[in-house]
C-alpha cells in the first residue's frame, strides 16, 4: 500500500535485472554530472545524490526529490531516471534517502526530509528549490511545506520554497486497514500526520498529480488536498490522468516509459512559472 507494494516493482528481480535497472539502463549519460553520497545529516540515511545539470536554467530550477516504498524501503539509486530527466533539462536535482521504518516511525522520515531541505536551500537558495515526491515521498514533502514545525525546526523558512510537486501522495489516509500502514503511523494521531489537516496559509505553489487507474493510493487523496489548498488562498494545479497508475507517476519520467502520462511535461511548466 502507498507505494510499497506496487512502488516496490521497481527494485523487484525481472529476468535477473530489476526494473530500475531497465529504465536507469535507458538514461543518456550526457547532460548532467552526478555527484553521490553526499551526508545532509549525522546518519548512515541521510546521504542524497546530486544531478548537476551540464547547461544549468537561468533560473537556477532545483528540485529535491523524495522517492516511495511505504516509508518503509527504497534507495536513491533507483532514481537515476528521475535525476536525468530533469537534469538534461537544466533542472539540479537531489534524490535524498532517508530512515525507514522498522527503524523508525512517523515523524523520524518527514524530519529527514526536513534535514535534506536544510542542505539544499542552504547550497542552493529556498527561493529556487522546490520539493518533489511520489508516493510516501509526496506525503513526506506535503508534510514539511504545509503549516508544521518541521522545517522551522531545522531552521528552514517553509514560505521561501519554490513549490511542491506531490505525485500520487497519500495525504489524507488514516486511519487505515494495513497493518503495515499502522505500524509506521503508531502512537500518533491521525490528525497529526495527514498533510491535509495542515494546510494553511501562507503556502508556496503546488502541482498534485494523480493517475484515475490508481488502485494503490485512491486520487481523491490529491482531489480533497487541492481543493483544501484552494479553499486557503493557495496556487494549485491538479493534474489528473485518466489511463495511469500509481507506477506510472513516477516511471512516466524515463524515457522509456515516457509515453504512460505527461507528467514531465506537467512538471516542467510547473518550474518554468513564475508566482
Amino acid at each position: 500500500m502507498f507505494g510499497h507494494r506496487r512502488a516496490l516493482l521497481l527494485p523487484v528481480a525481472l529476468a535477473g535485472c530489476s526494473p530500475a535497472a531497465l529504465l536507469n539502463a535507458t538514461v543518456p549519460s550526457e547532460g548532467y554530472r552526478l555527484e553521490r553520497d553526499i551526508a545532509y545529516g549525522p546518519g548512515p540515511r541521510h546521504r542524497l545524490d546530486l544531478y548537476h545539470p551540464t547547461s544549468p536554467r537561468a533560473d537556477s530550477a532545483t528540485v529535491l526529490f523524495f522517492y516511495g516504498g511505504s516509508w518503509r524501503g527504497g534507495s536513491k539509486e533507483q532514481y537515476l531516471f528521475v535525476g536525468q530527466s530533469l537534469a538534461a533539462r537544466g533542472v539540479t536535482v537531489a534524490v535524498a534517502d532517508y530512515r525507514l521504518h522498522p527503524e523508525v516511525r512517523f515523524p523520524a522520515f518527514v524530519e529527514d526530509g526536513a534535514l535534506a531541505t536544510r542542505w539544499v536551500t542552504a547550497r542552493f537558495g529556498a527561493g529556487s528549490t522546490f520539493l518533489m515526491g511520489h508516493s510516501a515521498g509526496a506525503h513526506i514533502a506535503l508534510m514539511l511545506v504545509t503549516n508544521t514545525p518541521y522545517l522551522a525546526a531545522a531552521g528552514v523558512d517553509r514560505t521561501a520554497l519554490a513549490g511542491v510537486i506531490g505525485l500520487a501522495g497519500p495525504y489524507d489516509f488514516l486511519p487505515s486497514s494495513s497493518r503495515s500502514v499502522a505500524a509506521v503511523f503508531a502512537a500518533t494521531p491521525p490528525e497529526q500526520s495527514q498533510p491535509i489537516g495542515f494546510v494553511r496559509a501562507p503556502l508556496p505553489r503546488a502541482l498534485l498529480a494523480h493517475g484515475l487507474a490508481d488502485t494503490v493510493v485512491a486520487p481523491r487523496n490529491s482531489e480533497r488536498l487541492a481543493a483544501a489548498w484552494q479553499a486557503a488562498g493557495g496556487e494549485v494545479s491538479l493534474g489528473l490522468y485518466p489511463e495511469a497508475d500509481h507506477i506510472d507517476l513516477v516511471s512516466a519520467f524515463s524515457d522509456l516509459l515516457r509515453g504512460r502520462a505527461p507528467v514531465l511535461a506537467d512538471t516542467l511548466r510547473f518550474l518554468d512559472r513564475t508566482p
